[in-house]
């Protein structure tokens, strides 16, 4: 029997690459969609509860897979296209191959196409309401202002740029179109949004990160230079494999494909795969709240700021741009190993959000599968975005366990010069206690025992 989740998870993942949504609205896009799913299927199982529906448990006699499996279509369906409208002939496409009619809106619960509709409307009609202001295409809610004006990656920093060394700045480059571009800090408000198993955002929050008037504030930036200026290959490759950056399926989407892998290989039933996707994407949308609160309360200072500052005036060994290699530059042009038009994330440093997403999935899969064991490998096909003169055609990288995959997630940040050493440390530390929360509140719910 084919995993209809499947399919549904590659569509989502199109919405997000189509949409370009900032990490978190993706998370929560993410959340979004297998929590209708995960509800629709609750009204046909013997113990599950649902988490937002009130539908009344199925009657034994309606408890089929052809039902469950028609009433997570409608769910799905409707999720995404609360979540990307723009992308509606995608799904109502897929519903039409499927032999369903999209425009059904019946919600007879006697029908699993009403049950699925009633599950979604049930989802969607909390979520409109969570704080994300979805309604406003997620802009900020708290008047937000960064402590520094923008800086342009283009141009050699002055220290009378930076009025507050410790606090994130806002950065201007080309943008793709080859426009100046110069974006926001994205959705400072997330830390207001209903989380799934968490008291708040701040309930796991991380101790302060490095003073930013300290001899190890100083040597955090010199080890981004150094790890840079001495990368090989593989590091590049994995800096950019993992880099997720606009137009892609971001790091949320990312694990949900891990997740597909499982499934596959698992070979995982449609009661299991429900399961385990409802309880992974709630834990990455659980940690874009946290990571997006610390980000938000501790406001710090991205790399690229940093080593200007303090490297101002200072001869330094860096990457050079592409085809330039590794090249002596004053610290005050100093750039991440990042594609030009987009040179580093708009939000604060503190903590590493791929490395909170990474962890946060990878706990759930280690602990609804029971093992660690992971075996998924990659091969670069393509040269880098950030330098295509390097050659790297042909690396391999393999992850035997899922706790590797999200430490090399977290690294590779550090490698892209995107992320400190302790931003990276901190994200996962946080990643595994959402994790935790989030299964076995997930857990109570198909257990019935919540």
């Amino acid at each position: 029997m084919r995993i209809i989740l499947l399919d549904w998870n590659e569509r989502a993942l199109t919405g997000i690459r189509e949409s370009k949504p900032g990490p978190p609205m993706a998370a929560r896009s993410i959340g979004i969609l297998y929590t209708c799913i995960y509800d629709a299927w609750a009204a046909y199982d013997a113990i599950a509860r649902p988490v937002h529906s009130s539908t009344p448990r199925r009657p034994g006699a309606q408890r089929t897979d052809a039902n469950r499996t028609l009433a997570i279509h409608y769910a799905a369906y409707r999720a995404l296209l609360d979540q990307f409208p723009k992308q509606k002939k995608l799904f109502a496409d897929y519903m039409v191959e499927l032999g369903l009619n999209p425009n059904d809106a019946s919600t007879n619960l006697n029908s699993p196409i009403g049950v699925g509709n009633v599950a979604a409307k049930a989802v969607l009609d909390f979520r409109h309401a969570d704080n994300s202001n979805q309604e406003n295409e997620y802009s900020d809610t708290t008047n937000y202002s960064p402590k520094n004006k923008s800086i342009s990656a283009l141009f050699p920093t002055t220290l009378v740029e930076i009025a507050s060394l410790g606090k994130w700045q806002p950065l201007s480059y080309l943008s793709s179109d080859k426009v100046p571009s110069e974006p926001n800090f994205i959705a400072p408000h997330w830390y207001l949004v209903k989380p799934f198993a968490l008291t708040s955002g701040s309930q796991f929050r991380p101790p302060a990160p490095v003073d930013p008037y300290s001899q190890i504030f100083m040597d955090q930036a010199k080890h981004v230079i150094d790890i840079q200026a001495n990368m090989n290959t593989k590091q590049k490759v994995i800096a950019e494999y993992w880099a997720d950056g606009p137009k892609s399926e971001l790091p949320p989407g990312h694990w949900t494909l891990f997740t597909s892998y499982v499934v596959k290989r698992d070979k995982l039933n449609l009661d299991q795969s429900v399961k385990l996707f409802f309880a992974v994407a709630n834990a990455i949308f659980d940690a874009s709240i946290a990571t997006w609160e610390a980000k938000v309360h501790f406001d710090y200072v991205r790399p690229i700021t940093a080593i200007r500052a303090l490297f101002r005036d200072k001869t330094i060994k860096a990457w050079g741009g592409p085809g330039k290699g590794i090249v002596e530059i004053d610290g005050a042009t100093w750039l991440p190993f990042q594609a030009s038009t987009f040179p580093t994330p708009p939000f604060a440093e503190y903590t590493s959000g791929h490395s909170a997403f990474s962890m946060a999935a990878a706990e759930v899969l280690k602990s609804f599968t029971g093992s660690d064991l992971f075996g998924y490998y990659y091969m670069q096909d393509k040269p880098l975005n950030a330098d295509p003169t390097e050659y790297v055609l042909g690396t391999t990288m393999r992850w035997n366990t899922f706790s590797e995959a999200a430490y090399e997630a977290g690294e590779s940040r550090i490698y892209g010069g995107i992320h400190f050493y302790e931003g990276n440390v901190r994200g996962l530390e946080l990643g595994q206690k959402v994790g935790a929360a989030v299964f076995e509140k997930a857990q109570s719910y198909w257990e019935g025992t919540i």
